[in-house]
């Protein structure tokens, strides 16, 4: 993904590597989700970023766009599998994001339980997948 603008566009080459795994996994419906290469660029800006929804940069495409399709994924499993395929097909190869604990504090009320629904797992799971394609892009720059 791109440094320079700070929207975290895919270039050329990260999404040519990112665009097969995401065929294989997304759901085949009546109609081919319009811009898919913004609109995933956009769910992994919001997760990289920890965003509301309607932050997203209008040149990633229309908020409600990435959040629709996010939740619909969400549903249906596919960030899921689309991450298990990451892991067993390319590994280390998209790189790897490690941060140390003891050095980042959360806020007075972030203690508590955990967060409950079907998109609070895909949340998690988008966040690793952006941090992935902001170390593949790193590599290609």
């Amino acid at each position: 993904m791109e440094e320079g603008d700070g929207t975290g566009t895919f270039t050329d080459e990260t999404w040519a590597i990112w665009e097969p795994l995401i065929e294989a996994v997304r759901p085949r419906g009546k109609t081919p989700p319009h811009d898919l290469r913004r609109t995933i660029a956009a769910i992994f800006w919001r997760h990289e970023n920890g965003a509301k929804w309607r932050s997203i940069p209008a040149e990633l495409g229309p908020w409600w766009r990435a959040a629709q399709l996010f939740i619909r994924w969400a549903k249906l499993g596919v960030w899921e599998r689309l991450l298990e395929l990451v892991q067993d097909h390319h590994g280390v190869a998209l790189g790897m994001t490690f941060l140390d604990g003891t050095n980042i504090r959360a806020h007075h009320k972030a203690a508590g339980a955990q967060k409950k629904g079907p998109l609070s797992k895909s949340e998690t799971i988008v966040k690793h997948l952006a941090a992935l394609a902001a170390a593949m892009a790193q590599k290609c720059a």
